[in-house]
């Protein structure tokens, strides 16, 4: 009886036009963290650093906190962040015929579950909280210290390289069109789409493998220091051969994906 009530209730939020609408605000609020990631990734590309700023979704929350009625955008990203969450926990209860679509679902709530945190700790408290390079560290640690804690280590690595390939398949196969009502859409709107998607898939799927790579020498050397967040992962990009080029590629593609949040934000399947 108590599953079928929480089922009842998660359909009545997945079909409420006020969640609809608040989701499609917080897919923008998703647009604004991304585009700040890229502009700080591409800062540290070519422009030397930052700000002092890492390119994380904590340093793109200070960015926004910096900006002229700061506080009330960050308000209003809570409201947004707050309904996606929503959203996707309804879509986790309820699914859509898939075990695949729940399982990506409750990932997705988590994901922005911590950033309605990080926004609440920087408007309530004034500390958006650790960078994402710091959590990864302390997190490996923890892991570490459990039975059979590199095991766990390196297969959380594995299950990063592999979201990664998703990502890219995703992106290269143009699966995330599945999400958009496409029928609705101008067609240079949907070609535009398609573009912006593919890249930042692709790009996102860069970073995720590589930061599994990384999760990984933690686990074979026992060392949890080598666990990196997005904003080592991205510096990590500028030491290879191809130099900062190669960042400032990845951090190209999340500002194009950037943009294609607001696709999404205009015409997602909700």
């Amino acid at each position: 009886m108590k599953s079928a009530q929480v089922e009842g209730a998660a359909r009545r939020a997945a079909n409420s036009q006020t969640l609809d609408r608040l989701a499609r605000l917080g897919l923008a609020c998703r647009g604004v963290l991304y585009g700040l990631i890229g502009f700080l990734a591409l800062q540290i590309a070519f422009g030397g650093g930052s700000g002092g700023k890492e390119a994380d979704k904590t340093g793109a929350v200070e960015m926004v906190a910096e900006q002229p009625f700061g506080t009330a955008l960050l308000w209003l990203m809570v409201v947004g962040f707050a309904a996606l969450t929503l959203w996707q926990l309804s879509e986790a209860i309820i699914g859509r015929g898939e075990a695949k679509k729940r399982i990506e679902a409750a990932a997705h709530t988590v994901v922005y579950g911590l950033i309605v945190a990080t926004l609440l700790s920087l408007l309530l408290r004034g500390d958006a909280g650790s960078s994402t390079d710091k959590s990864s560290k302390d997190l490996t640690a923890k892991v570490m210290d459990l039975p059979g804690g590199q095991v766990i280590v390196g297969l959380i690595g594995l299950g990063l390289i592999a979201l990664g390939a998703y990502w890219v398949h995703k992106g290269w196969k143009k699966k995330f069109l599945e999400d958009l009502r496409t029928g609705e859409m101008p067609p240079k709107a949907r070609e535009l789409a398609e573009k912006l998607g593919m890249a930042g898939y692709l790009s996102r799927g860069v970073i995720a493998a590589v930061a599994g790579v990384f999760i990984i020498q933690a686990a074979v050397t026992y060392d949890p220091d080598k666990a990196k967040g997005v904003d080592s992962t991205l510096r990590a990009l500028a030491d290879t051969p191809a130099g900062p080029w190669l960042l400032g590629v990845i951090a190209i593609g999340l500002l194009l994906f950037a943009a294609y949040c607001f696709f999404q934000a205009r015409w997602h399947r909700l």
